[in-house]
């Protein structure tokens, strides 16, 4: 691939797991502000800026997720976000913080602990 436009394209879809999809749309579309776009009953799709944001049925019943992985969302107002999340009944997994420059980040598990990162960059622009 030298010399070749990169075959990744970037980031298109975070899938989350939740025991129940109707649970899940209803506390996903409350946090996120906007209803699924695509709602059936193996998947529940939901356009965030242009990215998707994916809730499958959970197969098993443990709420011991992987913590390998963190997919961050965009946000103008990381502590209003992060304030309004814990709200809706997220628990805290990191608190915003700075990383450098301008840059803060901070993590919630939402009620089926999955981990949505959030992220405050304004040097990062999508590209359109």
């Amino acid at each position: 691939m030298e010399n070749q436009k990169s075959a990744m394209l970037g980031l298109r879809t975070a899938l989350y797991t939740v025991p129940s999809l109707d649970e899940g749309k209803k506390w996903y579309a409350l946090a996120f502000g906007i209803e699924p776009y695509f709602d059936e009953p193996f998947y529940v799709g939901f356009n965030i800026g242009g990215y998707e944001l994916g809730l499958l049925p959970q197969e098993t019943s443990s709420l011991d997720k992987a913590e390998g992985v963190v997919a961050y969302w965009g946000v103008e107002d990381i502590e209003a976000v992060y304030a309004h999340l814990l709200k809706l009944g997220a628990t805290g997994h990191e608190k915003p913080y700075n990383v450098g420059g301008e840059l803060m980040t901070g993590s919630v598990k939402d009620p089926w602990g999955n981990i949505i990162g959030l992220i405050y960059n304004p040097e990062f622009k999508v590209p359109g």
